[in-house]
């Protein structure tokens, strides 16, 4: 899309930045200035959602891990999913890429609910679930994720099969790391 408007073009890795605020920031991020207009922004996020759309089942999942939610099931442990985007589609690729039953709820973005690292959607979900506060660690693979689960004044752990790294992770004050789903497990039974 940026080259064909002529826009400055990015690199994957720059890419990998931009990403984890929701489409609607990603739009704004990748949009030069000039072309940030509310209606320039509403236009592109249109332009942008159909081509998403187009191709979102030829796309894989990124975790190199998906079946740790399955493997929770075993430990005592209860795996909820909490995604930026809330368009039904997404939610079904989840359900497409990961099936069904390996997280006990899936929660998107609603209108009048903020997006993390705000944790009113967090807090929606857990009181929904009746989730114990003090016996919830939040797991996400980037800055946004660490950042939210302290919002929620939760321990928060990187993965680091996502698509930031370790540095970014640390450096957002992450309580832990996890290099494979089985690290979880370990910091849960240990804490």
């Amino acid at each position: 899309m940026c080259a064909q408007h002529g826009w400055p073009t990015f690199t994957v890795e720059q890419f990998k930045h931009m990403v984890g605020n929701g489409i609607p920031k990603l739009v704004e991020r990748f949009s030069p200035e000039n072309a940030r207009t509310p209606e320039q922004l509403a236009a592109t996020l249109a332009e942008f959602t159909a081509r998403y759309d187009a191709t979102r089942r030829t796309r894989r999942p990124l975790s190199r891990h998906p079946g740790a939610a399955g493997r929770a099931a075993g430990t005592g442990c209860s795996v909820r999913s909490v995604l930026q985007q809330g368009r039904p589609a997404l939610r079904q690729d989840h359900r497409h890429y990961f099936g069904t039953g390996r997280f006990a709820a899936v929660r998107g973005s609603r209108p009048g609910v903020p997006t993390k690292p705000d944790p009113a959607g967090l807090y929606a979900l857990m009181d929904e679930i009746g989730a114990d506060r003090s016996a919830t660690l939040f797991v996400g693979d980037s800055d946004v994720d660490i950042l939210t689960g302290h919002n929620a004044g939760l321990p928060a752990m990187g993965a680091l099969w996502g698509f930031r790294g370790r540095t970014e992770l640390t450096a957002a004050g992450a309580d832990a790391l996890a290099a494979v789903p089985e690290d979880i497990f370990t910091y849960i039974k240990n804490n």
